[in-house]
């Protein structure tokens, strides 16, 4: 655990990676004023994990209307008895970032049943029932994310699983961002899911940003914040990562900085939608 913390406090002391960190907590430290968090987080907070589920679906190739995950996640419509491949991969990702707002509490706590539980959420209807919420066992290979390279065996994601949960549970000396990114990227590189990674990998951000303290109220695009830089991007800052090498573990921990400044951003949008009574 001593080794984890070192490296990643080392993380946090990266050329360029310090400006970025305090541009972020700025960020979500602006938001956390707007008029409309004094009585009303609850409301901006679900349209955050709104437009937040949108953009995960999108990473993964899945564009559905924001109107339908609106409704959706306030049980004002269903998803189809017998969806297609896009909206199954949409209602994982709009189910795991709902989700999330029940395990914030747990990812820094109880690491591995946050990370059970996301799956559950973002791989029901993906998957057989006895592969769900549990990591790959040999036999089971992942072909998620190949732009990122051969997913690890089981074995081997078995190993860096443990230092997954150490890196999630370090949010109290690390700061919340480079916690949150690096969590992200292990869950992505790792692959420790048959499917449902990058759904899960983007949950497990959100739910850090706001556990450790960066946004305690949730209101935070983390997701869009991604999206908005593109997927190419994305993927390509997540290959840098998993090179280790510090030019590239800067350039990733900078995405996601760069990612919860955009995502604060549209959260100020989304105050000003709660403010304005567009979102009643």
């Amino acid at each position: 655990m001593v080794d984890v913390l070192a490296s990643l406090s080392s993380l946090a002391d990266l050329p360029g990676v310090p400006a970025k960190v305090a541009a972020a907590r700025e960020a979500c430290e602006q938001l956390r004023w707007h008029e409309a968090l004094r009585r009303r987080i609850p409301e901006a907070a679900a349209e955050s994990r709104v437009r937040g589920a949108q953009a995960s679906a999108a990473l993964e190739g899945a564009t559905v209307p924001l109107d339908l995950v609106r409704d959706v996640m306030r049980g004002a419509a269903q998803w189809p008895l017998e969806p297609d491949p896009v909206e199954r991969v949409a209602r994982g990702a709009v189910t795991a970032t709902a989700e999330t707002e029940h395990v914030r509490g747990l990812v820094s706590s109880a690491p591995l049943q946050a990370l059970a539980r996301l799956h559950v959420a973002a791989a029901s209807g993906l998957l057989p029932s006895d592969q769900l919420g549990r990591p790959r066992v040999d036999g089971e290979p992942s072909e998620e994310l190949l732009d990122l390279g051969e997913a690890p065996s089981a074995s081997a994601m078995r190993d860096r699983l443990e230092l997954l949960v150490a890196v999630m549970t370090a949010g109290s000396v690390v700061p919340g961002l480079v916690v949150a990114a690096v969590a992200h990227a292990e869950v992505a590189t790792l692959r420790p899911f048959v499917r449902g990674n990058g759904v899960v990998a983007r949950a497990v951000e959100r739910a850090l940003v706001q556990g450790t303290g960066l946004d305690p109220t949730g209101v935070v695009v983390t997701e869009a914040g991604h999206a908005t830089q593109g997927g190419p991007a994305y993927l390509g800052a997540l290959a840098a990562y998993g090179t280790g090498t510090p030019q590239g573990l800067a350039l990733w921990i900078g995405h996601c900085a760069d990612a919860v400044v955009a995502g604060a951003a549209q959260g100020q949008q989304i105050c000003d939608a709660v403010r304005a009574g567009r979102l009643s």
